[in-house]
């Protein structure tokens, strides 16, 4: 990934959508940090303020975008997009 930061995700372990997009980033072998909004509510705070809703999950890419409950498409297509996965 060279010096990028890597993907960081807010969610949480009951959330459904933030499970799928977990397994899809472990399964692409992206490097992310996940910030789990459960567990404080400070990080809950600062996903709610990058997205303007409460929605989970908040994916946040190294050029600033973000994407808030993405379909695995949508995933794929920004790591690609940012060069962080292989064209399909």
């Amino acid at each position: 990934m060279g010096t990028m930061n890597p993907v960081t995700m807010y969610g949480a372990d009951w959330c459904g959508d933030c499970r799928r997009t977990k397994a899809q980033l472990d399964a692409l072998g992206v490097d992310y940090e996940l910030l789990d909004v459960a567990a404080d509510a400070q990080l809950a705070e600062r996903a709610r303020e990058i997205s303007g809703r409460t929605n989970i999950p908040v994916v946040v890419y190294p050029d600033g975008a973000y994407q808030v409950e993405p379909s695995n498409a949508d995933v794929l297509a920004k790591l690609t997009a940012l060069g962080l996965v292989a064209q399909p």
